[in-house]
């Protein structure tokens, strides 16, 4: 099941259901859950040949204040140099200039509509701090829905931290939307951190480190993005 989830072609759960069900073999014998495959083995399902590709890369990255997030290479502190890494990926997504916290990069094509088209509902958190402090009534119209860009925003969950700061769950990502909902009521943000999305926490990074995620983070990437592909 490892080489399914590296690939990004579907979980280890599907997977494993797809081996016990006899559709999977390698090199022409049915496959058995635990079996080992190298480069050489041909994998395929129900006959059809599985290719194979370079193993999918899925990175989290602790931005901060500063960097850019674009691939254009000839903006200064953009996020592809900053965090440097030897393959050619890309963010999914994007988190302003002036926010910092969590992002993630792939080089895998595929999977960036799954995870921002706003009708799957992928949840975001952040945690916010305006210009002053904030009564119940800014929590429960926040969480209601503020009109920016000529439409109303969708109900997300609101917690008060102190009097001036707020945690704020997303499921849904219009450009710098946390900004313009605040000054829609009057507030401005003073500080924007991206502590999670979907599962992905920031938990661990320091500022400015990036790690790939680990199996189980992937696992349950696959999982949360119904990823199927096989």
């Amino acid at each position: 099941n490892k080489f399914f989830t590296e690939q990004g072609i579907c979980s280890r759960r599907e997977a494993d259901r797809l081996v016990e069900s006899g559709v999977i073999t390698i090199n022409g014998r049915v496959a058995k859950l635990g079996d080992q495959v190298k480069l050489s083995d041909a994998i395929a399902r129900e006959g059809r040949v599985i290719p194979w590709g370079k193993p999918n890369l899925y990175i989290k990255y602790h931005k901060p204040v500063g960097v850019t997030t674009t691939s254009e290479s000839h903006v200064a502190r953009n996020i592809i140099a900053e965090v440097g890494h030897p393959e050619r990926i890309f963010p999914i997504g994007r988190l302003d200039k002036d926010s910092s916290g969590l992002i993630l990069l792939t080089n895998d094509g595929n999977i960036v509509n799954e995870i921002l088209r706003a009708e799957f509902g992928h949840e975001r958190e952040y945690l916010v701090q305006v210009d002053r402090p904030f009564d119940q009534a800014f929590l429960d119209r926040m969480s209601c829905g503020v009109v920016i860009l000529g439409s109303v925003t969708r109900p997300c969950q609101m917690t008060r931290v102190r009097r001036d700061q707020f945690r704020i769950i997303l499921t849904e990502g219009r450009n710098r939307q946390i900004r313009r909902m605040c000054h829609a009521l009057g507030y401005r943000v003073t500080t924007l951190h991206r502590t999670r999305i979907m599962h992905v926490t920031v938990k661990g990074l320091r500022v400015g480190e990036w790690k790939e995620l680990k199996s189980q983070e992937r696992e349950q990437l696959m999982q949360a993005v119904g990823r199927s592909r096989i």
